[in-house]
């Protein structure tokens, strides 16, 4: 098969977006394994917001096995186009585990690593 520079697999990412406290997030959506039931025990992120139920979970890989994100809820995964997402400069002093920018229909939507998250937490 042949692959050219405009093919539609090679110029998008999928986008995993989700929610947290009223805030809408999104994640490479290859990072994740599954969405399940958050447990007492899952991580959470304060940087990211207060939660408002927490009660599902994203779940990846992480050098300790599997780890869970606790979130709100999940609001879908969708391709967006590459030139579409920003990288955030180091300058801007973000945390480490957020990535990037994506602006969607004129709204900013911060893109995190999900292994990031826990280096952030003292976890790893």
């Amino acid at each position: 098969m042949i692959y050219d520079d405009q093919s539609p697999a090679l110029n998008e990412v999928d986008v995993l977006f989700f929610e947290v406290g009223g805030v809408v997030y999104g994640t490479d959506a290859q990072q994740v394994l599954r969405i399940d039931r958050s447990h007492p025990d899952d991580l959470v992120v304060p940087g990211l917001g207060p939660l408002k139920r927490g009660g599902r979970a994203l779940v990846f890989d992480s050098p300790e096995g599997e780890s869970h994100l606790k979130v709100d809820g999940i609001r879908g995964v969708r391709p967006v186009p590459i030139m579409d997402l920003r990288r955030l400069p180091v300058v801007a002093g973000a945390a480490p585990y957020a990535v990037g920018v994506f602006l969607d229909q004129e709204r900013p939507v911060m893109l995190i690593d999900l292994v990031e998250t826990l280096n952030a937490q003292g976890r790893h």
